[in-house]
Protein backbone atom coordinates (compact mmCIF):
# COMPACT_ATOMS: atom_id res chain seq x y z
CA UNK A 1 0.00 0.00 0.00
CA UNK A 2 3.07 2.20 0.92
CA UNK A 3 4.50 1.24 -2.26
CA UNK A 4 2.13 2.19 -4.76
CA UNK A 5 0.62 5.14 -2.66
CA UNK A 6 4.17 6.65 -2.48
CA UNK A 7 4.04 7.43 -6.23
CA UNK A 8 0.67 9.19 -6.41
CA UNK A 9 1.69 13.10 -5.97
CA UNK A 10 1.51 14.64 -2.42
CA UNK A 11 -1.58 16.44 -1.46
CA UNK A 12 0.30 19.67 0.00
CA UNK A 13 -1.74 20.81 3.17
CA UNK A 14 -0.64 23.91 5.40
CA UNK A 15 -1.88 23.99 9.26
CA UNK A 16 -1.59 27.47 10.50
CA UNK A 17 -1.59 27.51 15.21
CA UNK A 18 -2.92 30.64 16.64
CA UNK A 19 -0.65 32.80 18.48
CA UNK A 20 -1.62 36.73 17.75
CA UNK A 21 1.49 38.64 16.78
CA UNK A 22 3.69 35.76 16.53
CA UNK A 23 1.86 35.04 13.03
CA UNK A 24 4.59 36.79 11.52
CA UNK A 25 6.73 33.56 11.66
CA UNK A 26 3.58 31.95 9.63
CA UNK A 27 4.44 34.19 6.66
CA UNK A 28 7.58 33.82 6.58
CA UNK A 29 7.73 30.47 6.28
CA UNK A 30 5.05 30.79 3.31
CA UNK A 31 7.24 32.15 1.79
CA UNK A 32 10.10 29.92 1.98
CA UNK A 33 7.25 27.25 0.46
CA UNK A 34 6.62 29.65 -2.66
CA UNK A 35 9.84 30.13 -3.20
CA UNK A 36 9.86 26.14 -3.42
CA UNK A 37 7.06 25.98 -5.26
CA UNK A 38 5.46 23.81 -2.11
CA UNK A 39 2.12 25.90 -2.78
CA UNK A 40 -1.07 24.82 0.09
CA UNK A 41 -4.24 22.65 -2.27
CA UNK A 42 -5.45 23.33 1.37
CA UNK A 43 -4.77 25.13 4.39
CA UNK A 44 -6.52 24.73 7.82
CA UNK A 45 -5.84 27.47 10.42
CA UNK A 46 -6.85 28.64 13.88
CA UNK A 47 -7.02 32.06 15.38
CA UNK A 48 -3.88 34.87 13.86
CA UNK A 49 -3.63 31.27 11.87
CA UNK A 50 -7.35 31.52 10.00
CA UNK A 51 -5.74 34.51 8.86
CA UNK A 52 -3.23 34.23 7.45
CA UNK A 53 -4.48 31.28 5.76
CA UNK A 54 -7.43 33.87 4.43
CA UNK A 55 -4.85 35.72 2.63
CA UNK A 56 -2.88 33.13 1.21
CA UNK A 57 -6.08 31.30 0.46
CA UNK A 58 -8.21 34.30 -1.06
CA UNK A 59 -5.64 35.23 -3.34
CA UNK A 60 -3.96 33.63 -6.62
CA UNK A 61 -0.68 32.40 -5.91
CA UNK A 62 1.44 35.74 -7.52
CA UNK A 63 -0.04 37.80 -5.38
CA UNK A 64 -0.25 36.08 -2.04
CA UNK A 65 2.91 37.01 -0.31
CA UNK A 66 1.87 40.65 -1.06
CA UNK A 67 -1.09 40.27 0.42
CA UNK A 68 0.75 38.79 3.52
CA UNK A 69 3.45 41.67 3.66
CA UNK A 70 0.39 44.19 3.32
CA UNK A 71 -1.39 43.07 6.47
CA UNK A 72 1.72 42.53 8.42
CA UNK A 73 3.40 45.98 7.31
CA UNK A 74 -0.37 47.60 7.75
CA UNK A 75 -0.65 46.19 11.77
CA UNK A 76 2.71 47.08 12.83
CA UNK A 77 3.20 50.17 11.41
CA UNK A 78 6.02 51.39 13.05
CA UNK A 79 6.05 54.72 14.94
CA UNK A 80 9.05 57.49 15.12
CA UNK A 81 10.79 55.14 18.06
CA UNK A 82 10.17 51.75 16.18
CA UNK A 83 12.09 53.21 12.81
CA UNK A 84 14.68 54.61 14.82
CA UNK A 85 15.75 51.43 16.41
CA UNK A 86 15.38 49.96 12.78
CA UNK A 87 17.93 51.76 11.72
CA UNK A 88 20.42 51.41 14.65
CA UNK A 89 20.79 47.52 15.19
CA UNK A 90 20.64 45.21 17.55
CA UNK A 91 20.12 45.95 20.84
CA UNK A 92 20.79 44.45 24.03
CA UNK A 93 18.67 42.26 25.27
CA UNK A 94 17.72 44.29 28.03
CA UNK A 95 16.48 47.43 26.33
CA UNK A 96 15.17 45.04 23.92
CA UNK A 97 12.76 43.63 26.35
CA UNK A 98 11.63 47.12 27.68
CA UNK A 99 11.07 48.16 23.98
CA UNK A 100 9.05 45.51 23.68
CA UNK A 101 6.71 45.65 27.02
CA UNK A 102 6.55 49.28 26.12
CA UNK A 103 5.03 48.31 22.87
CA UNK A 104 2.86 45.47 24.15
CA UNK A 105 1.09 48.08 26.33
CA UNK A 106 0.60 50.38 23.68
CA UNK A 107 -1.58 47.94 21.85
CA UNK A 108 -3.42 47.48 24.89
CA UNK A 109 -3.97 50.76 25.66
CA UNK A 110 -4.44 52.17 21.67
CA UNK A 111 -5.27 49.17 19.70
CA UNK A 112 -3.28 47.84 16.82
CA UNK A 113 -4.10 49.78 13.04
CA UNK A 114 -6.32 47.58 10.79
CA UNK A 115 -7.18 45.00 13.57
CA UNK A 116 -8.74 46.43 16.76
CA UNK A 117 -9.73 49.14 18.57
CA UNK A 118 -10.38 49.81 22.11
CA UNK A 119 -14.10 50.19 22.86
CA UNK A 120 -15.74 53.20 24.49
CA UNK A 121 -16.49 51.97 28.08
CA UNK A 122 -20.06 51.55 28.79
CA UNK A 123 -21.13 54.45 30.97
CA UNK A 124 -22.84 51.46 33.12
CA UNK A 125 -19.95 50.12 33.91
CA UNK A 126 -19.36 52.82 36.26
CA UNK A 127 -21.56 50.59 38.87
CA UNK A 128 -20.98 48.15 40.36
CA UNK A 129 -22.56 44.75 38.64
CA UNK A 130 -24.01 46.81 35.41
CA UNK A 131 -21.23 46.62 33.16
CA UNK A 132 -23.03 45.60 30.08
CA UNK A 133 -20.45 45.49 27.02
CA UNK A 134 -18.39 41.92 26.73
CA UNK A 135 -14.98 42.63 25.16
CA UNK A 136 -12.76 45.40 25.57
CA UNK A 137 -12.29 45.76 22.06
CA UNK A 138 -13.55 46.63 18.38
CA UNK A 139 -12.38 43.78 15.96
CA UNK A 140 -14.72 45.90 12.89
CA UNK A 141 -10.97 47.26 11.32
CA UNK A 142 -10.17 43.39 11.26
CA UNK A 143 -13.22 43.05 8.65
CA UNK A 144 -12.18 46.20 7.28
CA UNK A 145 -8.80 44.96 6.18
CA UNK A 146 -9.93 41.24 5.27
CA UNK A 147 -12.69 42.86 2.80
CA UNK A 148 -9.76 44.96 1.00
CA UNK A 149 -6.72 42.11 1.02
CA UNK A 150 -8.72 38.89 0.43
CA UNK A 151 -10.90 38.15 -2.49
CA UNK A 152 -13.73 36.20 -1.10
CA UNK A 153 -15.31 35.36 -4.43
CA UNK A 154 -11.87 33.69 -5.39
CA UNK A 155 -11.75 31.81 -1.74
CA UNK A 156 -14.42 30.16 -2.20
CA UNK A 157 -14.97 29.49 -6.36
CA UNK A 158 -11.46 28.94 -7.03
CA UNK A 159 -8.68 29.07 -4.49
CA UNK A 160 -7.29 25.91 -2.61
CA UNK A 161 -9.58 24.14 0.01
CA UNK A 162 -9.71 26.03 3.48
CA UNK A 163 -10.89 24.99 7.27
CA UNK A 164 -11.15 27.31 9.79
CA UNK A 165 -12.36 26.37 13.64
CA UNK A 166 -14.05 28.35 15.80
CA UNK A 167 -16.19 27.39 19.19
CA UNK A 168 -19.83 28.15 19.66
CA UNK A 169 -19.94 29.95 22.58
CA UNK A 170 -23.16 28.59 24.14
CA UNK A 171 -22.58 25.21 24.07
CA UNK A 172 -19.04 25.12 23.77
CA UNK A 173 -18.47 22.75 21.25
CA UNK A 174 -15.64 23.08 18.47
CA UNK A 175 -16.97 24.38 14.99
CA UNK A 176 -15.17 23.40 11.39
CA UNK A 177 -16.12 25.78 8.59
CA UNK A 178 -14.91 24.96 5.38
CA UNK A 179 -15.11 26.73 2.14
CA UNK A 180 -15.67 23.23 0.28
CA UNK A 181 -19.04 22.97 2.23
CA UNK A 182 -20.01 26.73 3.34
CA UNK A 183 -19.12 30.31 1.68
CA UNK A 184 -16.48 31.70 3.84
CA UNK A 185 -16.80 35.53 4.41
CA UNK A 186 -14.93 37.40 6.76
CA UNK A 187 -17.40 36.80 9.81
CA UNK A 188 -15.76 33.23 9.82
CA UNK A 189 -12.32 34.53 9.77
CA UNK A 190 -12.99 36.72 12.41
CA UNK A 191 -15.19 34.02 14.13
CA UNK A 192 -11.77 31.89 14.53
CA UNK A 193 -9.70 35.04 16.15
CA UNK A 194 -12.34 36.44 18.41
CA UNK A 195 -10.81 35.67 21.78
CA UNK A 196 -12.34 36.44 25.04
CA UNK A 197 -12.30 38.62 26.75
CA UNK A 198 -10.38 41.24 24.29
CA UNK A 199 -12.26 40.17 21.47
CA UNK A 200 -16.12 40.07 21.32
CA UNK A 201 -17.95 36.95 19.71
CA UNK A 202 -18.97 37.19 16.02
CA UNK A 203 -22.66 35.88 14.98
CA UNK A 204 -22.94 33.20 11.89
CA UNK A 205 -26.35 32.00 11.05
CA UNK A 206 -27.82 33.03 14.37
CA UNK A 207 -24.97 31.21 16.71
CA UNK A 208 -21.86 33.21 18.68
CA UNK A 209 -18.36 32.31 18.09
CA UNK A 210 -15.50 32.65 19.85
CA UNK A 211 -11.75 31.75 19.11
CA UNK A 212 -11.01 28.34 18.14
CA UNK A 213 -8.09 28.17 19.76
CA UNK A 214 -10.31 28.16 23.31
CA UNK A 215 -10.92 24.25 22.60
CA UNK A 216 -8.23 23.46 20.15
CA UNK A 217 -5.31 25.79 19.08
CA UNK A 218 -4.25 23.63 16.05
CA UNK A 219 -6.69 21.90 13.11
CA UNK A 220 -4.27 19.65 12.21
CA UNK A 221 -6.54 16.34 13.72
CA UNK A 222 -8.90 17.82 11.13
CA UNK A 223 -6.99 17.17 8.82
CA UNK A 224 -5.82 13.65 9.70
CA UNK A 225 -9.05 12.39 9.98
CA UNK A 226 -10.45 13.61 6.49
CA UNK A 227 -10.33 10.68 3.96
CA UNK A 228 -8.07 11.23 1.30
CA UNK A 229 -7.12 9.42 -2.23
CA UNK A 230 -3.50 11.16 -1.91
CA UNK A 231 -0.35 10.90 0.27
CA UNK A 232 -0.41 14.09 2.47
CA UNK A 233 2.45 16.29 2.73
CA UNK A 234 1.74 18.71 5.99
CA UNK A 235 3.68 21.78 7.02
CA UNK A 236 2.06 22.54 10.26
CA UNK A 237 3.51 26.10 11.35
CA UNK A 238 3.31 26.03 15.35
CA UNK A 239 3.40 29.65 17.41
CA UNK A 240 4.07 28.27 21.07
CA UNK A 241 6.16 25.28 21.90
CA UNK A 242 4.82 22.64 24.01
CA UNK A 243 8.46 21.91 25.96
CA UNK A 244 10.03 24.63 27.77
CA UNK A 245 12.13 25.10 30.98
CA UNK A 246 10.65 25.07 34.56
CA UNK A 247 10.03 29.09 34.84
CA UNK A 248 12.50 30.70 37.90
CA UNK A 249 10.01 34.10 37.92
CA UNK A 250 6.47 35.27 37.91
CA UNK A 251 6.62 36.49 33.97
CA UNK A 252 8.31 33.48 33.09
CA UNK A 253 5.24 31.71 35.00
CA UNK A 254 3.06 33.78 32.75
CA UNK A 255 5.14 32.81 29.76
CA UNK A 256 5.41 29.33 30.31
CA UNK A 257 1.34 28.80 31.27
CA UNK A 258 0.29 30.09 27.88
CA UNK A 259 2.73 28.22 25.94
CA UNK A 260 1.45 25.18 27.64
CA UNK A 261 -2.19 26.38 27.00
CA UNK A 262 -2.32 27.00 23.50
CA UNK A 263 0.36 24.05 22.41
CA UNK A 264 -1.07 22.01 19.45
CA UNK A 265 -0.60 18.60 21.52
CA UNK A 266 0.73 17.35 18.43
CA UNK A 267 1.89 14.21 19.64
CA UNK A 268 -2.07 13.41 20.91
CA UNK A 269 -3.31 13.95 17.28
CA UNK A 270 -0.49 11.91 15.76
CA UNK A 271 -0.54 8.71 18.53
CA UNK A 272 -4.17 8.66 17.34
CA UNK A 273 -3.82 8.72 13.57
CA UNK A 274 -1.29 6.13 14.20
CA UNK A 275 -3.40 3.70 16.59
CA UNK A 276 -6.20 4.10 13.87
CA UNK A 277 -4.06 3.29 11.32
CA UNK A 278 -2.91 0.17 12.95
CA UNK A 279 -6.48 -0.68 13.63
CA UNK A 280 -7.57 -0.63 9.84
CA UNK A 281 -4.50 -2.26 8.90
CA UNK A 282 -5.29 -5.27 10.85
CA UNK A 283 -8.58 -5.71 9.82
CA UNK A 284 -7.70 -5.66 6.23
CA UNK A 285 -5.67 -8.59 7.33
CA UNK A 286 -8.06 -9.98 8.84
CA UNK A 287 -10.85 -9.76 5.96
CA UNK A 288 -8.13 -11.41 3.41
CA UNK A 289 -8.54 -14.62 6.21
CA UNK A 290 -12.30 -15.04 6.21
CA UNK A 291 -14.40 -16.68 4.06
CA UNK A 292 -15.95 -14.50 1.26
CA UNK A 293 -19.84 -14.48 2.67
CA UNK A 294 -17.82 -12.52 5.90
CA UNK A 295 -15.63 -10.46 4.09
CA UNK A 296 -17.96 -7.34 3.31
CA UNK A 297 -19.66 -7.67 7.25
CA UNK A 298 -20.81 -4.37 8.47
CA UNK A 299 -18.84 -4.34 11.90
CA UNK A 300 -15.53 -5.10 9.97
CA UNK A 301 -15.88 -2.43 6.96
CA UNK A 302 -16.55 -0.10 9.74
CA UNK A 303 -13.00 -0.98 11.33
CA UNK A 304 -11.42 -1.03 7.73
CA UNK A 305 -12.62 3.08 7.33
CA UNK A 306 -12.08 3.84 10.77
CA UNK A 307 -8.69 4.40 9.70
CA UNK A 308 -6.77 6.32 7.18
CA UNK A 309 -5.14 4.13 4.18
CA UNK A 310 -2.95 7.38 2.85
CA UNK A 311 0.27 8.08 4.26
CA UNK A 312 1.42 11.45 5.64
CA UNK A 313 4.70 13.06 5.93
CA UNK A 314 4.49 16.16 8.35
CA UNK A 315 7.15 18.79 8.56
CA UNK A 316 6.29 20.87 11.95
CA UNK A 317 8.01 23.73 12.84
CA UNK A 318 7.70 25.34 15.82
CA UNK A 319 8.57 29.62 16.75
CA UNK A 320 10.71 29.36 19.85
CA UNK A 321 11.00 32.38 21.93
CA UNK A 322 14.43 35.17 22.43
CA UNK A 323 15.17 35.12 25.79
CA UNK A 324 14.08 38.90 25.89
CA UNK A 325 10.29 37.82 24.80
CA UNK A 326 7.92 37.30 28.00
CA UNK A 327 4.26 36.68 27.50
CA UNK A 328 3.44 39.72 26.48
CA UNK A 329 5.27 38.66 23.11
CA UNK A 330 1.50 37.23 21.29
CA UNK A 331 0.27 41.33 21.13
CA UNK A 332 3.27 43.02 20.77
CA UNK A 333 2.69 44.39 17.33
CA UNK A 334 5.58 46.49 16.47
CA UNK A 335 7.26 46.30 13.39
CA UNK A 336 11.00 45.09 14.89
CA UNK A 337 9.53 42.12 16.21
CA UNK A 338 7.13 41.37 12.99
CA UNK A 339 10.35 41.63 10.63
CA UNK A 340 12.30 39.30 13.38
CA UNK A 341 9.15 36.70 13.69
CA UNK A 342 9.00 36.84 9.88
CA UNK A 343 13.04 36.11 9.15
CA UNK A 344 12.76 33.62 11.86
CA UNK A 345 9.83 31.69 10.21
CA UNK A 346 11.70 31.69 6.39
CA UNK A 347 15.12 30.59 8.17
CA UNK A 348 13.53 27.30 9.49
CA UNK A 349 11.21 26.66 6.94
CA UNK A 350 14.38 26.96 3.80
CA UNK A 351 16.53 25.04 6.37
CA UNK A 352 13.94 22.30 7.14
CA UNK A 353 12.88 22.11 3.20
CA UNK A 354 16.67 21.45 2.52
CA UNK A 355 17.58 19.19 5.26
CA UNK A 356 18.62 15.90 3.54
CA UNK A 357 16.63 14.22 6.73
CA UNK A 358 13.18 15.32 5.04
CA UNK A 359 14.07 15.35 1.31
CA UNK A 360 15.14 11.44 1.45
CA UNK A 361 12.01 10.65 3.58
CA UNK A 362 10.46 7.43 3.40
CA UNK A 363 7.39 7.03 4.87
CA UNK A 364 7.22 4.13 7.36
CA UNK A 365 4.65 1.26 7.59
CA UNK A 366 2.67 3.09 10.20
CA UNK A 367 1.64 5.68 7.50
CA UNK A 368 3.15 8.34 9.31
CA UNK A 369 6.54 10.39 8.83
CA UNK A 370 7.27 13.27 11.32
CA UNK A 371 9.90 16.00 10.79
CA UNK A 372 11.03 18.42 13.19
CA UNK A 373 14.70 20.48 12.33
CA UNK A 374 15.12 21.11 15.98
CA UNK A 375 13.97 17.87 18.06
CA UNK A 376 17.77 16.00 18.60
CA UNK A 377 17.09 13.18 16.27
CA UNK A 378 14.95 15.36 13.58
CA UNK A 379 12.13 13.75 14.50
CA UNK A 380 9.48 13.37 17.28
CA UNK A 381 11.13 15.03 20.57
CA UNK A 382 9.33 17.72 20.46
CA UNK A 383 5.65 16.43 19.25
CA UNK A 384 4.45 16.41 23.21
Amino acid sequence: MMDRLAKVPEKIVLVLQGGGALGAFQAGAYEALCKAGQEPEWLAGISIGSINAALIAGNPPGRRLQALRAFWEGITRAPWLSGTLLEGGPMPGRVRSMFNEGRAAASTMFGVPGFFRPRMPDLMSLFPGMMRQTSWYDTGPLRETLLRLVDFDYLNDEGPRLTVGAVDVQTGNFQVFDNRETRIGPEHIMASGALPPGFPAVEIDGREYWDGGLVSNSPLQVVLSAPSNRPLCIYQVDLYQSRGPMPRTMAEVDQREKEIRFSSRTRLNTDDFRARHAISRAARRLRAKLPADLQQDDDLVTLINGGSTHPVSLMHMIYRHADYESGSKDYEFSRLSMLDHWRAGLHDAEQSLNDNRWTTRVVPEDGLFIFDLHAPDGHEAEME
